[in-house]
């Protein structure tokens, strides 16, 4: 077993993209392969095989692996539900909640969740490619690190730094890492990784010689902008997309505490669909429909919609005709409250909900975590034809209980799921990844009020095809051979190997 960490300058320098492309490349190679992060903090989370979740990064580079999705990738999963307390997923499930403060003194601890996982997984790859996250130069989290440099000097593994040029400032970024990590730190960082360079590459070069000269340490490639990359995000939410004119106006109000927003990546891939994320003190535009994503702290994030007035420009929407549509968090919000008597989500309490739905919420210890398939219910609107089906993952607290539930969206395995009001206006789901798949992606649009059918994207083939277009940059960019050296195999194929797609 080799393991292999990819480490950043900074937060979004591309680790999560390098280690995509490195694992998708290496399975095209014929290597046993699997991603490894071990402590991550993200709202965008993925429920595994093994029924635990991680983060969604994590599930998108067991995809690139050709494997299935498992806790031990993750072990550390910290999602935030206050700007200083988080929710501790350990190996999959729920530990509890935490206070920043708290889980600083905690982290030996878990770093031992940690190595328990890497040593799992370790037993059962070749070959392990671990990622970072932010930087391993924030010195005053070093102490008790379990997310760069205390992985790597407790699994004795390498580690490559990648850099983003795109931001400016890549030389200053990587030496003045090197500069703040300890001795043995920088020796066992092996080289330097550039990423997103866009323009003539020999007006680089000098550059890299220096940087060579400078450290000590080979460049091993610089990887290009990759314009129309979509990939499943971390952290930031993708605004890039292109629609036709005409398109199906589509708003989606930015929460504080918003989860799992790659639900919306089809929507940003469709031609017909103009997606718009809408933030903080900004008007909800006229639009034909208004989408509530998920939410990591439903009462709070509900107290911030009506508190920006959006709650207004919701019913005034209604009025004139629009539709509105939520997903888990969001989906409990339409109705008339949700309540938290034990505080699961933060402070315990109730919060009025938007009353929109007959039903209200209750948060219950017991976090669902499924995936699911499933078939939309023709009776819900006439745009939605018979056996259509959906699929996607349940991940929420709450229980819904009302009327409302009588009329479903859809159905899994035999039972009810979802809502949607006898008028038609307005519908909710607790599955996330409900566009995932063409056909129910193209039926919930239309039901929206889009006049068309079939250009619904192929979520999981276009994700495919990213990683595929990745594993490409390594291939023409990275020092394959020298990779392989490093990880103790042997010279890379002539050519690809075929994959079985998942």
């Amino acid at each position: 077993m080799a393991t292999l960490m990819i480490q950043g300058t900074t937060s979004d320098a591309g680790k999560t993209t390098v280690v995509a492309a490195l694992c998708r490349w290496l399975a095209r190679q014929g290597v046993s392969v699997a991603p490894f992060k071990p402590q991550n903090m993200a709202l965008n989370s993925a429920v595994t095989t093994d029924g635990g979740e991680i983060g969604r990064s994590t599930a998108l580079q067991a995809l690139a692996c050709g494997i299935e999705p498992h806790s031990d990738m993750n072990p550390v999963l910290l999602k935030p539900q206050s700007d200083s307390g988080a929710q501790v997923i350990l190996r999959g499930q729920v530990h509890g909640n935490m206070g920043a403060l708290d889980y600083h003194a905690y982290k030996a601890e878990a770093m031992e969740a940690v190595m328990a996982a890497w040593r799992s997984l370790s037993e059962r790859y070749d070959v392990i490619i671990a990622e970072g996250a932010g930087s391993p130069a924030e010195v005053n989290l070093r102490a008790n690190d379990i997310a760069n440099m205390g992985f790597a000097e407790a699994a004795d593994c390498p580690v490559l730094l990648v850099g983003d040029i795109d931001r400016g400032g890549v030389f200053a970024q990587l030496v003045g890492t090197l500069e703040l990590i300890s001795s043995s730190e920088q020796q066992r960082t092996k080289g330097f990784i550039i990423n997103r360079f866009r323009g003539d590459i020999s007006l680089l070069e000098p550059g890299l010689d220096w940087l060579a000269d400078r450290t000590g340490k080979p460049v091993m490639g610089v990887l290009p902008y990759l314009h129309g990359l979509i990939v499943d995000s971390e952290d930031s939410i993708g605004t890039t997309g292109t629609s036709e004119a005409g398109a199906l106006n589509v708003i989606v109000p930015v929460l504080p505490r918003i989860s799992n927003h790659n639900d919306f990546d089809p929507l940003r891939l469709h031609p017909g669909v103009n997606l718009q994320f809408i933030g903080p003190d900004q008007p909800i535009p006229a639009a034909d429909l208004i989408i509530l994503p998920g939410s990591k702290s439903t009462r709070t994030d509900l107290a911030f919609l009506h508190a920006q007035g959006w709650t207004q420009a919701i019913q005034k929407h209604l009025r004139y005709g629009g539709k509105v549509f939520g997903i888990c968090g969001g989906f409990q919000m339409l109705g008339s409250s949700v309540d938290d008597p034990d505080g699961l989500e933060g402070q315990s309490g109730s919060t009025k909900g938007l009353g929109l739905l007959a039903m209200a919420t209750t948060m219950v210890a017991g976090k669902q975590l499924k995936n699911v398939r499933g078939t939309l219910n023709p009776a819900a609107t006439d745009c939605v034809q018979a056996e259509i089906g959906f699929s996607g993952y349940e991940m929420h607290n709450g229980v819904s209980e009302g009327a409302a539930l009588a009329h479903p969206l859809g159905r899994i395995d035999g039972s009810n799921e979802g809502a949607m009001s006898t008028d038609g206006q307005i519908a909710g789901t607790y599955v996330h990844g409900i566009f995932d798949e063409p056909a129910a992606c193209d039926a919930l649009l239309q039901w929206a009020g889009l006049n068309q059918s079939g250009a619904a994207v192929d979520y999981q083939s276009h994700r495919l095809a990213q990683l595929d277009r990745l594993a490409d940059q390594v291939e023409q960019h990275l020092d394959t051979d020298w990779l392989c050296d490093l990880l103790g195999l042997p010279a890379a194929a002539a050519a690809p190997k075929e994959m079985n797609q998942q």
